[in-house]
């Protein structure tokens, strides 16, 4: 399997790892991993109690927490900044195939 490579400033080669999910067991929606993306890849979304996502305009009482996910994957470019500053480390990554 071959997959996307690039060269480091120094010639030597890097595998990218692109954001694939955040796992939302185990994210605490701080927003640091948002904070250190420029891509706008992730946001904010809210659970309700079952875990399942919900309108948070909508009501309120619904919302029980809130955690980070994954919404515009195509704009990773694979630095993986968001990983180094989560204390959970609930980031999954992949490579992309050539």
């Amino acid at each position: 399997m071959a997959y996307v490579t690039g060269l480091t400033f120094g010639g030597q080669e890097w595998t990218p790892q692109y954001l694939k999910e955040i796992v939302r067991d185990t994210c605490l929606g701080c927003g640091r991993c948002f904070k250190a993306c420029g891509r706008g890849v992730m946001a904010l979304i809210a659970l309700n109690d079952e875990g399942e996502v919900v309108d948070e305009d909508d009501d309120d009482d619904e919302v029980e927490r809130k955690v980070m996910a994954v919404v515009n994957a195509a704009n990773c470019i694979g630095c993986q900044a968001c990983d180094r500053v989560c204390s959970k480390h609930c980031h999954v990554y992949e490579p992309a195939l050539a």
